[in-house]
């Protein structure tokens, strides 16, 4: 009895430490703005070189870092697991589904929720910034900035290209080849599928191993380690993005801001309510860890450990849905970032003097579907991949690259919540999957 109550006090416990963190780290942070305005240059210099300084940057060679230490090391950390989690989950997902006609169903649900939601998204972000650019809002100082050639436009079609790799061992090296981890996991659990249970029983167990060593690990970093990082990731960005970084473009700041919390907050539960039929206070009240982490971290890669342990004991989905459709929402399911991206490219419209139609809006809306596909789970991503919409529509003119970098400068706040979106957006579509197959368990669910 006493052991079944505590491993229910557990989640709700590091749920709320994980709140305290991200309040305390945000009126730290605030502390440290004010700071940073108010004293001497040379004296903020040595606060930020013992506490705040990226130690890999140039001339950084003195600093200590210390909050930066801290968050990288707990970021790398939950980072190393993610290609063996993701290649087990969906081998063994895939591969544990006999019936072939129930992996099609799951598949072909999982990837029109992903597409539903995309789309809502994209509407909402296309019309109310069409409105806003129509009204002129979208403006700003650009003095002071340089153009800058930013991140190689490339085709977005690309990124049907990298799905199927080309070399194993670099698909494995690297976390930002996600798309083609997901490929060769889906792969090996269709082959182990058609092999069948006996030919594959080794691959199977090693495979349920593998996965069992990273769920112990991830529990291990995340039950010990998640508050204290997550106060100094929130400390750290405010301290070193200050005022200055927040003042510019505070229309586009701000817009993207109410768009993204109104989507979260309103879009997602009325998605649950009646996609899934179920209880969207309760989904929102346990979803929270999973969008405060992932707003702490800005990495949806890293937020997929605990948003899979959420899904799992604290929703009640089955563990081959969670296992299928989260590290598959993760690659392919960016609704945040989609949104970020479509008002970013508005934004800069707006600076640097292009007209945009219905027509530009709707190439400008699919051009950001496609490369938020291909849009790596790491922090950043989203505002880098963003020139490649911008090379396709061809904002390239010395205003348009100017006010490029200024995203880059001021979008680091915004990221943080466009992480949070794309995290939940995964969650929801597991719920509906798992409850239009019947395999979600709503006792777990509705347990308070």
């Amino acid at each position: 009895m006493s052991s079944n109550a505590s491993k229910k006090a557990n989640p709700n416990r590091l749920a709320i430490q994980m709140v305290i963190a991200l309040a305390a780290g945000i009126v730290v942070g605030l502390i440290l703005m004010a700071l940073r305005e108010n004293i001497d240059p040379a004296v903020w210099k040595k606060i930020n070189d013992i506490f705040f300084q990226d130690i890999t940057a140039q001339g950084a060679e003195k600093a200590i870092g210390l909050f930066y230490i801290g968050g990288q090391l707990f970021v790398r950390a939950l980072q190393l697991i993610i290609v063996p989690m993701i290649f087990t989950s969906i081998a063994m997902a895939i591969g544990t589904i006999s019936d072939a006609r129930t992996l099609g169903r799951i598949s072909t649900k999982t990837l029109l929720w992903f597409l539903m939601t995309s789309l809502g998204g994209l509407l909402v972000a296309a019309v109310v910034g069409l409105i806003v650019f129509k009204a002129g809002l979208f403006s700003a100082n650009l003095e002071g900035l340089t153009a800058t050639t930013g991140s190689t436009g490339s085709n977005p079609l690309n990124v049907i290209l990298n799905i199927v790799p080309s070399n194993i061992g670099t698909t494995f090296s690297s976390n930002t080849s996600v798309l083609a981890v997901v490929f060769l996991a889906v792969a090996t659990g269709l082959c182990m599928n058609k092999l069948g249970f006996e030919k594959t029983a080794t691959m199977r167990r090693l495979l349920q191993e593998l996965n069992d060593i990273v769920t112990v690990f991830l529990n291990f970093v995340v039950t010990k380690f998640a508050p204290i990082a997550i106060f100094m990731l929130i400390s750290r960005t405010f301290a070193t993005y200050g005022i200055d970084y927040l003042k510019p473009a505070l229309v586009y700041m701000v817009l993207t801001t109410i768009l993204l919390l109104a989507y979260l907050f309103i879009g997602y539960p009325i998605y649950v309510a009646v996609g899934a039929k179920l209880n969207p206070f309760t989904f929102m009240k346990k979803i929270i860890s999973v969008v405060l982490f992932g707003f702490s971290t800005s990495s949806s890669a890293a937020t997929l450990p605990l948003n899979y342990d959420t899904c799992v004991k604290k929703l009640g989905v089955d563990k081959q849905v969670a296992s299928f459709v989260l590290p598959l929402g993760m690659t392919i399911n960016m609704d945040g970032t989609a949104i970020m991206q479509v008002i970013a490219t508005l934004f800069i419209a707006g600076c640097a003097g292009y007209e945009v139609s219905i027509g530009s809006l709707i190439v400008i809306a699919v051009l950001a579907l496609i490369a938020s596909i291909g849009t790596p789970a790491a922090p950043g991503a989203g505002a880098i991949i963003l020139f490649t919409i911008l090379s396709g529509v061809g904002f390239t003119n010395d205003a348009a690259l100017m006010a490029y970098t200024l995203i880059l400068a001021i979008n680091r706040p915004i990221e943080m919540l466009v992480t949070s979106l794309n995290c939940v957006g995964d969650s929801t579509a597991c719920l509906y999957v798992a409850k239009s197959e019947k395999l979600l368990n709503e006792k777990v669910f509705n347990e308070k």
